[in-house]
């Protein structure tokens, strides 16, 4: 087995899954194999090519530019951490998780014009995992060091230096901090946990995550 394929398996499925998808739409759009026009969320076209539904978040560029990969960087490491860590041994889970944040980003994005919801998504992600690891100190460029909640304003902050438009990232910490309330505060204040994955769901990923269901969703501590 090679190198590389040893490092493509060991990532966990749903991480995978979604990584390889991003790169598959990217070099589809490259070689003119799909045009970017068939790809982004319009309400109006959904009946007709409900496609679009799911590939408005694997697109992140028509080409392997820089912009590309920096936004597959941090989909794919964040992805990972999460799958990893809070959802350890539960693929199911964390596939709900992104089921839930992408329901919310479809939801909202006629209302802030954003045709390409793959990078809220990611944001979502590093938002959910800042707070859920506030103990992590992260460095920048090795002269700044700061605790993780920081990061996701601190990547709100370098986009607008650069001139872009913070609604993409915004809406991902907006989303990101509905589902971290729901998940992690209300049931701490209610005792009731409104996002708990079916287990219809469940069983699509196999018996194993079966057992996670009896209950509220556990996070285990980061290592």
């Amino acid at each position: 087995m090679s190198s590389f394929e040893e490092l493509y398996r060991s990532v966990p499925p749903v991480t995978r899954t979604y990584v390889t998808l991003a790169v598959l739409t990217t070099l589809g759009c490259a070689l003119e194999v799909v045009s970017p026009l068939k790809l982004y969320l319009s309400w109006g076209r959904v009946p007709a090519q409900p496609w679009r539904l799911l590939t408005n978040f694997t697109f992140f560029g028509a080409s392997l530019t820089l912009d590309f990969i920096f936004h597959v960087f941090f989909l794919a490491r964040y992805s990972r951490l999460l799958e990893e860590t809070t959802f350890r041994g539960r693929s199911a889970d964390y596939a709900w998780f992104l089921l839930v944040c992408g329901t919310l980003l479809t939801l909202a994005a006629p209302f802030v014009n954003v045709l390409f919801m793959g990078p809220s998504l990611t944001f979502a992600m590093v938002y959910v995992w800042s707070r859920r690891n506030e103990s992590v100190s992260l460095s920048f460029l090795g002269l700044v060091n700061f605790s993780a909640p920081y990061l996701p304003w601190l990547l709100l902050l370098f986009t607008v230096l650069f001139g872009a438009s913070a609604t993409v990232d915004l809406l991902g910490i907006a989303v990101g901090h509905f589902y971290y309330f729901l998940s992690d505060v209300y049931p701490s204040l209610t005792g009731r946990y409104l996002l708990k994955t079916p287990r219809w769901f469940a069983a699509l990923f196999g018996a194993n995550d079966l057992p996670h269901l009896s209950g509220a969703q556990t996070h285990p501590e980061p290592h």
